[in-house]
């Protein structure tokens, strides 16, 4: 075989084996030209062109920036956390919707109110309950306003509806409550309601607890769902921390002394003194003496002066 015209095929990439055979079947005298073409025939390709051929797995990389994959993925995950640090929603849809009703009419934007509100938050979990019997025409003694909402829910995962059926001309419902707090108790998630579920609570110990903590109530203000600043009392979690897995802890704002400088309380004094930063905590006596000393030392440079 001849070694140049090895090496140079070599050089462009072709597989060794591949020139080796083109060389034996032409001859040790056979031109480039022709070893290329025969190359060619054979369907040999260099590894450059192979490795073009072969589609790259394709890589997301967000609009207007030039971050890698690990990148991507990082943000990803800070997203992912962003949803998980947020509860589970689970909404009590016959009470929300008889809210928004003003407790006389089915209304179903009120449920949708209650959902947007969650979702603006960032909230991915959102179920709401509603009995199955709500899903039949409006009657006169139970009327239903925006009955097609409840559809556009269902198509979306968020709504589900409670078992019901009918036994002999009479409607059974099976009790949506529970499933309510069954669910949000599972899902360590938070209720959205003004019902207390007091027979629940009587029940079972564990929901007892729950429902105390982790009932949401709500308002309805010109057409605008609106849940408490402090859902548990003024001395409980603020609304963020009680809709959050992961609560902040606020940071102590110091209360400044409304006193002033006027204080003679000195280093016990609880408040803030802006005045006393840079000042070593002093005790009322020792601030005292402290005072005496200086006067002392100004009253006999006085004296030196004078005599001078």
């Amino acid at each position: 075989v001849n070694q140049s015209k090895l090496d140079l095929f070599c050089k462009l990439g072709y597989g060794k084996q591949d020139i080796c055979k083109v060389l034996e079947n032409l001859g040790p005298e056979a031109l480039e030209d022709d070893v290329l073409k025969e190359l060619i025939r054979m369907g040999s390709k260099p590894q450059a062109l192979e490795n073009q051929a072969q589609p790259s797995p394709l890589k997301l990389v967000a609009r207007g920036s030039c971050s890698t994959t690990p990148g991507l993925k990082r943000l990803g995950e800070d997203e992912s956390d962003s949803s998980d640090s947020l509860r589970p929603i689970v909404i009590d849809g016959s009470n929300v919707a008889m809210s928004h009703g003003n407790k006389e009419v089915f209304s179903c934007w009120g449920i949708q109110l209650a959902v947007d509100w969650f979702r603006q938050r960032g909230h991915t979990y959102i179920k709401v309950f509603v009995p199955l019997w709500r899903k039949e025409p409006p009657r006169q003694e139970s009327p239903i306003a925006d009955q097609h909402i409840l559809e556009e829910l269902e198509k979306q995962s968020i709504l589900v509806y409670t078992p019901s059926r009918k036994v002999k001309g009479k409607r059974v419902v099976c009790y949506d409550d529970r499933y309510i707090v069954k669910v949000a108790y599972e899902k360590d998630g938070v209720i959205v309601s003004n019902d207390h579920y007091r027979d629940l609570q009587n029940e079972n110990p564990e929901w007892k607890w729950f429902i105390e903590q982790r009932l949401l109530m709500y308002s309805f203000v010109n057409n605008r769902f609106m849940p408490p600043d402090d859902p548990l009392g003024r001395h409980g979690p603020t609304l963020d921390n009680f809709l959050s897995k992961k609560p902040v802890l606020p940071e102590k704002k110091l209360q400044s002394c409304p006193y002033g400088k006027k204080c003679t309380y000195g280093n016990k004094c609880k408040f803030y003194h802006p005045e006393r930063l840079r000042q070593a905590q002093l005790s009322v006596a020792d601030e005292l003496r402290a005072k005496t000393k200086v006067l002392s030392t100004l009253g006999k440079e006085e004296e030196r002066c004078n005599c001078s």
